[in-house]
């Protein structure tokens, strides 16, 4: 006699997600949702360590683009790197580069990060992260040589462009990943752990920069370049035994393989178990199918994925509205406002710190507070700190109100890494549906670049003293563009805590207001198990007649 595991397996297998699941299976996907509800923090981290184990590998990856967002934008105060590409100006402002060439290398990579995000959305919906990431590794390790010998402006920039290409892939595949190998319990530590991997690359940066700033040779910014070679091969090799999401499998019918994966995924999970947490994959993915079918980066903008295309664009794009570009490089303004290279590099080493112990006071936040309550009350708080930047900047030019620019940025910088920085990543990923999911983030991913072109071609001038020379005056602009995001947020922005993907889908279709989210009653099992019951009765029946 046929278990109830092994019926459901049988009924599922081969078939398109499409097709209605038996009673049976309906009925174990129900109870692997409700176990995921049940589980606590500890409990999901425990059946769930190789998940959690192959996230943090793959989440890796982005410690590279932070590494090098923060090298790029800092070496402009960087004496040897100044003397090397820059133009003596003579007087106060001495070597530097000019504020075209400024925009230009800090947009490169942004550039390239947009067409590989773009591409990446296709790709791994069509042959999954695995292979995507491993081939995106390798280029990387080969486009590090460009920018290490370049020996002009130019050929940096080329550089810089090609690695963003691989750049944008890590960007997106991080959070991607992470929200879908992982259970709900752990959808946010594991989504934000990106933002940890970009604070621990600025902070190594960081590091580097301040240890080699008095070093009076080409080697001074040329090592930087080189420790980049660190991270692609060992990375490479931990992603080609990597086991692809089941999602990505169960999207494309490949059942059997999906099965498999997520034994791979979990600790000790029986037979039974097993086939639940397939069978509830299956379901949520029949429940988008019947909503629309379509994968492209057309559906993201049609119907009910209209919505979640917007709330996942701006959520992102609000990590530079909320004045990024500004506080996470300040060793350019804090010395073109007065520091000396070696106190501005100081001073940047504390601020990436405060970037990591952030993040990691996030996970703290996310386990009591919801990501919209952290999200638009940070959004408040920064706009709030960077009008007194600008306040103290207009107001008074002595040395006190440097020094509490300085430390206000740094509080800046630990502000957001406890809210918006962080949070942006578990919104975009568990707000987007599973179906567009790796062409969501994408999307996302590609308006925050864009977002972020336009703000490397306006910091340059702010800051340097042959453009605009506003400084700390800076502050006032994006911390308007703060305030934008602060009321886009509380009116659009809806509370994902502790929602599965079904239920999400089913929000979303009802169309839920953001600010009722959290409050409101979804079972996307309960009519589909009644109608199962019913379809079901008729044959009970005639089995007790013929008894």
């Amino acid at each position: 006699m046929a278990t109830t595991t092994e019926y459901n397996l049988e009924k599922i297998a081969g078939h398109h997600v499409e097709e209605t699941l038996g009673h049976g299976a309906l009925i174990d996907a129900k109870h692997a949702s409700d176990e995921e509800h049940a589980q606590t923090l500890w409990q999901a981290i425990k059946a769930n360590k190789k998940a959690v184990g192959w996230s943090v590998l793959v989440s890796m990856s982005v410690v590279m683009e932070g590494y090098d967002t923060i090298l790029i934008g800092n070496f402009f105060g960087y004496p040897e790197f100044q003397k090397k590409y820059g133009h003596d100006y003579g007087g106060t402002a001495g070597y530097q580069v000019s504020a075209p060439w400024q925009t230009g290398l800090g947009m490169a990579s942004t550039v390239g990060a947009i067409f590989g995000g773009i591409m990446n959305g296709q790709l791994c919906a069509k042959y999954g992260y695995r292979w995507v990431m491993i081939i995106a590794l390798g280029f990387m390790a080969a486009f590090i040589f460009i920018i290490f010998f370049a020996q002009s402006l130019p050929v940096l920039l080329v550089g810089e462009i090609l690695c963003g290409f691989s750049w944008g892939v890590f960007a997106t595949v991080g959070p991607a990943y992470a929200s879908e190998v992982c259970p709900t319990n752990l959808r946010g530590y594991l989504t934000t752990f990106v933002n940890l991997c970009w604070a621990i690359g600025q902070f190594i940066a960081a590091g580097v920069l301040e240890g080699l700033i008095n070093r009076p040779d080409q080697w001074s910014y040329r090592i930087p370049f080189a420790l980049q070679w660190i991270w692609p091969v060992p990375l490479m090799i931990g992603c080609f035994y990597m086991p692809e999401s089941p999602w990505y499998l169960v999207r494309n019918d490949r059942l059997e393989q999906a099965k498999h994966s997520i034994k791979r995924l979990s600790n000790d999970k029986t037979e039974e178990q097993l086939a639940g947490q397939l069978a509830m994959l299956v379901h949520t993915a029949k429940i988008e199918a019947e909503i629309v079918s379509g994968v492209s980066y057309l559906d993201c903008f049609t119907g009910i994925d209209l919505r979640r295309t917007e709330i996942a664009c701006i959520t992102f794009a609000g990590q530079i509205l909320s004045g990024s570009t500004f506080a996470y490089s300040p060793t350019y303004f804090f010395e073109q406002a007065g520091m000396s290279s070696t106190q501005a590099y100081k001073m940047n080493v504390g601020s990436t710190a405060m970037a990591f112990t952030g993040t990691v006071l996030s996970w703290w936040l996310i386990t009591y507070c919801g990501r919209r309550t952290l999200y638009v009350w940070g959004q408040g708080t920064l706009f709030f700190l960077q009008m007194i930047i600008g306040i103290l900047s207009a107001t008074t030019s002595s040395k006190g109100s440097l020094w509490g620019q300085a430390a206000l940025c740094i509080i800046w910088v630990l502000t957001y890494s406890m809210t918006v920085g962080p949070i942006a990543y578990a919104i975009v990923a568990e707000t987007s549906s599973v179906r567009l999911r790796a062409l969501s983030v994408c999307l996302a991913r590609t308006t925050y670049q864009i977002i972020n072109i336009v703000s490397q071609v306006l910091e340059p001038y702010f800051m340097n003293p042959t453009a605009w020379n506003a400084k700390g005056k800076t502050a006032f602009f994006w911390g308007a563009t703060a305030l934008g995001m602060f009321v886009w947020s509380y009116f659009r922005l809806p509370e994902a805590k502790g929602r599965t993907y079904e239920e999400m889908d089913l929000l979303f279709q009802k169309k839920v207001s953001a600010r009722k989210f959290s409050s409101t009653h979804v079972d996307p099992y309960a009519i589909e198990i009644t109608q199962s019951k019913e379809a079901l009765a008729p044959a009970q029946e005639e089995i007790k007649e013929t008894k």
